[in-house]
């Protein structure tokens, strides 16, 4: 379990199969819709981009914005 202070920013460092906590916090926010996204309910990211998403449709829509 991740312990961070709460309500906190979390900085993350994105990897292909995980993340890297830089920064204490319990949250980041998505890059598309600003969303808070709990790190335990983090799911979807962007290593080259280093970008969270909320969701799994958010995470396709922004990669195929980009192809």
């Amino acid at each position: 379990m991740l312990m961070s202070p709460s309500g906190r920013l979390a900085r993350l460092q994105y990897l292909p199969g995980g993340f890297r906590q830089l920064s204490a916090g319990d949250h980041v926010l998505c890059a598309v819709t600003g969303q808070q996204i709990p790190l335990d309910a983090l799911r979807y990211w962007s290593a080259p981009r280093q970008e969270a998403y909320a969701t799994c449709e958010i995470s396709t829509r922004r990669h195929l914005e980009s192809a």
